[in-house]
């Protein structure tokens, strides 16, 4: 990259900038400026921030003590400073903040602005005016910075010259940057799976049909059941789940079979009377459509976000779409195409079917080895970790530590939350914890913690502080007793009662009087309201050392918080409780899947009449599915609540083509049409294209459907044939 000295050049210009965005309440890169300004308003306040301020303090020991260790300190390298502050601020107090402001983990400075701690990087901290949860605003934040970066390098490159090996290059983090870079990654991968699996589709379709006028006709189940989906979820919910959009485009294979189905099998010519087809294949394709249904059912009462919106869409675009192939394609085909007759290929996939019979052993071995491999990976079977459905790579996930870690931010994984009626009530509670939290510290416990009263005091605290500040004439009769023995005058400390008095007259700080300071964004980021209540986060850092390296003991922290005496305080740790409420999610999405296959079951032992045909259309499904888990498991991938969206779609999908076979076996003495088994391989392959597309999506709740469902799918049509009992017709 960049030298350091151009890199800081590009900081103060981008800094500089920025400021005069409305758009940004903080833009901070540790130039001189910057930190000369908080550096007086630290000094001007010091005695109100400082946690040191006590009637003792200002004792004639107390001051005694003071002005004796300050004198002390003027011998050490920083004496020279110390030397011109010792006037002004005998009891240290200046000296005392800087080292409690950021609790002694700020960024590192090089050539005048925050750097990482390798060197390598330039740091800045913007703070937006919009809430995290605006995208828009941060996605418009985000190009303003982009721009501002690509101005300044710009002006650099014309007043400085380039040096082309090394051209520097901007790097975000932080929850808007994720938040933005997920919702675009999921529109973009919406726009291109419906944009490939119209292609693919339409390409098989066009292939099959050969007539332009029979594949729109065909694709029109798949439009009336996406526009169904989308206004069942609309009404429904209110708003649409990208990753739910995305899920829409995998409807076109399932959707378009139902055509193919009819198309195919009906042969749509004036010899097969649509009302024939209707007779004998329709009550086939319903059930197969209605243990969707069913399947999907049981999705619409989990609580995990985009579930339920997964399944309603599912249920109102099947049923649309098997309606308009029953009721409305049969009335726009009449007279106007016939589809290529597909009876020569059919008796040719008739004869291979017939030969793979000779592996019917095959399921069964299969079965058997996914039991195993499947008990072998019991314990890591599936993933309980909520980062699993991230859309976040790795490398984003590094970087965003490596930026926290550079300008010694902690990592959030561990809060102390109070909360209060009103801001003040909040400061408060948050003073009385920090108490409870320090002993932690001093035990090892905890490496330390940042509080909003460490940046604005609650106003009872700086009153007693300012209670505690003597008179003019006080200070200046204990100076003189505290000077004693020590080589100094009292007269010299003229500038501090000065300061003292500046600060008895002047009065409490209010969160105005921080506006325009760095201080303004660490009691921004700590005090929130929230409704009525005004919460105050305490982040909790973990030692990297000692018998707790890397830790944090929840019990210990816990008990703090009772001794603290605080009702309202809570220990939280984000990453186990994030993954608890996604394992619950998970119980209840199992638990869910379980209701529905059961209930698909019911269904067909209703519709069927006899558990062994039941079983004969589920076996397939079943082998099937269990195969995927155990391939899955082989190749480490962990399963996750969309992998179990994925098993049900297999088993839809898949019920289809058992069905199917089932009737040939149970109503036409063991013989399937041949016209039948080429709309199944049909069906099978625009099934799998439609879902196979998914599974090379970066986004990892599509990616899990697809990976789920194309091999499925696959399998279930393969182990149908092998398992069925049939002939040729």
């Amino acid at each position: 990259d960049a030298d350091a000295a151009t890199r800081a050049r590009l900081s103060k210009d981008m800094t500089k900038r920025l400021r005069e965005y409305p758009l940004f309440s903080v833009v901070e890169n540790g130039d001189s400026s910057n930190q000369e300004r908080d550096q007086k308003f630290l000094f001007a306040n010091r005695y109100l921030l400082s946690p040191a301020i006590t009637a003792e303090h200002f004792s004639v020991t107390g001051l005694h003590k003071a002005v004796a260790e300050s004198i002390k300190a003027l011998a050490s390298s920083a004496g020279l400073l110390l030397k011109s502050l010792l006037p002004h601020d005998p009891t240290g107090e200046m000296v005392r903040l800087l080292g409690l402001i950021g609790n002694g983990s700020r960024p590192s400075t090089l050539n005048g602005v925050w750097a990482s701690k390798d060197g390598t990087r330039a740091l800045l901290l913007v703070s937006t005016q919009a809430s995290g949860s605006d995208l828009d605003a941060q996605q418009k934040a985000i190009a303003s910075i982009r721009q501002v970066f690509e101005d300044a390098v710009t002006v650099e490159k014309g007043t400085k010259g380039w040096v082309a090996s090394a051209p520097p290059h901007l790097v975000m983090s932080g929850p808007g940057v994720f938040s933005v870079a997920a919702r675009n990654t999921i529109k973009s991968e919406v726009i291109r799976l419906s944009i490939l699996g119209s292609l693919t589709v339409f390409t098989l379709l066009l292939a099959i049909y050969r007539s332009l006028t029979t594949v729109a006709l065909g694709l029109l189940p798949v439009a009336s059941g996406a526009l169904a989906g989308v206004a069942g979820v609309s009404l429904g919910f209110g708003l649409i789940h990208g990753v739910t959009l995305g899920f829409g485009s995998t409807l076109i294979g399932e959707a378009v079979d139902y055509s193919i189905y009819l198309f195919i099998q009906s042969q749509m010519d004036s010899n097969q009377p649509v009302g024939q087809w209707a007779t004998r294949f329709w009550p086939t394709i319903r059930l197969g459509m209605l243990t969707s249904v069913f399947g999907f059912a049981a999705l619409l009462f989990s609580g995990f976000p985009g579930l339920a919106q997964l399944g309603l869409y599912s249920i109102a675009g099947l049923l649309t779409a098997a309606a308009v192939t029953r009721f409305v394609l049969p009335a726009l085909q009449q007279g106007i195409f016939c589809v290529h007759d597909f009876t020569p290929f059919g008796l040719w996939l008739s004869d291979y079917a017939l030969r793979a019979r000779r592996l019917r052993w095959l399921p069964v071995v299969l079965l058997a080895a996914a039991c195993v491999i499947i008990f072998q990976h019991r314990d890591a079977l599936w993933s309980h970790e909520l980062s699993a459905l991230s859309p976040l790579s790795t490398d984003d996930q590094a970087l965003d530590a490596s930026l926290r870690a550079g300008l010694g931010a902690p990592d959030g994984g561990y809060l102390a939350i109070v909360s209060g009626r009103d801001s003040e009530a909040a400061l408060v509670a948050a003073e009385k914890l920090g108490g409870s939290l320090q002993n932690l510290v001093l035990q090892g416990v905890i490496a330390g913690f940042e509080t909003p009263a460490r940046f604005l005091p609650s106003a009872g605290i700086q009153q007693a502080r300012l209670a505690s500040l003597p008179t003019q004439d006080e200070l200046k009769r204990r100076l003189r007793g505290a000077v004693t023995g020590l080589p100094v005058q009292a007269d010299r400390f003229a500038p501090f009662v000065a300061d003292i008095e500046a600060t008895r007259q002047r009065g409490v700080l209010r969160r105005a009087d921080l506006e325009g300071t760095g201080l303004a964004l660490g009691i921004d980021g700590l005090l929130l309201r929230q409704d009525s209540r005004w919460i105050a986060l305490l982040p909790l850092r973990v030692p990297i050392s000692g018998p707790s390296a890397h830790r944090i003991n929840a019990a210990l922290v816990r008990q703090a918080i009772t001794a603290s005496g605080q009702a309202c305080a809570w220990f939280v740790d984000i990453k186990q409780e994030a993954d608890q409420l996604y394992s619950g999610y998970l119980r209840e999405a199992i638990t869910l899947s379980l209701t529905g296959l059961a209930a698909i079951v019911l269904l067909l032992l209703l519709a069927l009449r006899s558990p062994r045909r039941v079983a004969r259309v589920m076996a397939p499904l079943l082998i099937a599915v269990l195969v995927v888990v155990a391939g899955l498991a082989l190749t480490g991938q962990k399963l996750t609540l969309l992998h179990l969206v994925g098993m049900l779609l297999t088993v839809a999908v898949g019920s289809n083509y058992s069905l199917f076979f089932d009737r040939a076996e149970s109503e036409e003495a063991g013989r399937i049409a041949p016209r039948t088994l080429a709309s199944l391989l049909f069906a099978n392959i625009a099934t799998v294209a439609g879902f196979g597309l998914l599974a090379f999506s970066p986004v990892p709740v599509l990616h899990s459907i697809g990976v789920t469902v194309g091999p499925g799918a696959i399998l279930a049509l393969v182990f149908s044939v092998l398992l069925a009992d049939f002939a040729a017709s």
